[in-house]
């Protein structure tokens, strides 16, 4: 059985965690889901280090950042924490974030929802099938949280 982490922020405004949750369910019924939240995004590092740790074979790590400079450094040395963790574990973390000043707040839990779901499917196809999974859709211009941008160049 493959066993899924999903790590989440008390500070997230959205509950994308729970988003993430139903899609690898569907996505994996047999699948195991483990949730870890902590308070912020530089504590998400942490949180897929010690799912790995529980026998986790894919983390998705789902952050919010708000609209100040110390909120976008802080989400800088959070995404290097993550990177890092990758490495070490050398296995996927899919770092899932929305910024508040992305679009406007009526649009934040549409934007939340599409981009926790989408890369929710990325890492059940990465995890349980392997990058090759994910080679058919190469060069697509595809988005998660908005419209996708589509090929530029058709090599058909």
């Amino acid at each position: 059985m493959t066993k899924y982490g999903i790590v989440d922020t008390t500070f997230s405004r959205i509950d994308m965690g729970k988003y993430a949750f139903e899609t690898i369910r569907r996505e994996d019924p047999d699948g195991e889901i483990l949730r870890y939240t902590v308070p912020g995004i530089k504590d998400l590092p942490v949180g897929a280090t010690k799912l790995f740790e529980r026998g986790c074979e894919g983390v998705i790590t789902l952050g919010w950042v708000g609209k100040t400079k110390l909120d976008k450094y802080s989400y800088l040395a959070a995404s290097i924490g993550l990177i890092q963790a990758q490495l070490i574990a050398k296995r996927h973390i899919m770092d899932v974030t929305v910024h508040e000043d992305e679009v406007e707040e009526s649009q934040l839990p549409a934007l939340a929802k599409d981009r926790a779901v989408k890369h929710a499917v990325n890492l059940v196809k990465l995890v349980r099938d392997g990058g090759e999974a994910l080679s058919p859709m190469a060069g697509r211009g595809l988005r998660q949280g908005y419209n996708n941008a589509g090929k530029i160049l058709s090599e058909d």
